[in-house]
């Protein structure tokens, strides 16, 4: 079945990412390039040790972050960081995104209207 056939079948949409709490680690490393301390990227992103732990492991097996362990002052220290074929994913993601909400514009006749972010 071509994309003409099923135009609405937005296959762009990983199902690796497409779930709340890796889309929003993704979101924390892209935002830091440089990556982020674990605890930083668990604060920002609301979760716990186990569950970050967990969607970082789905991430980095598929190759869209890596996890650097180090120790710092003799205590271990892990950072988080998104990989190049990461970075390349995730805004192919975006993109796919971008075009459901057109599409849901072009349905509706509705032209949707950008959210302030809570910083602006």
């Amino acid at each position: 079945m071509s994309k003409s056939e099923a135009p609405f079948a937005y296959g762009g949409l990983d199902r690796v990412m497409h779930e709340k709490a890796r889309l929003g680690v993704l979101m924390s490393l892209m935002a830091h390039p440089k990556g982020l301390a674990f605890g930083d990227l668990k604060q920002l992103c609301g979760l716990t040790d186990g569950n970050l732990s967990r969607h970082l492991q789905v991430l980095q097996e598929a190759g869209l972050v890596e996890i650097i362990k180090t120790f710092k002052d003799s205590r271990p220290h892990t950072t988080c960081r998104v990989t190049a074929l990461g970075r390349k994913r995730f805004l192919d993601y975006l993109a796919e995104l971008e075009r459901i909400v057109q599409d849901a514009a072009s349905a509706t006749g509705d032209v949707p209207t950008p959210k302030l972010s809570p910083a602006t």
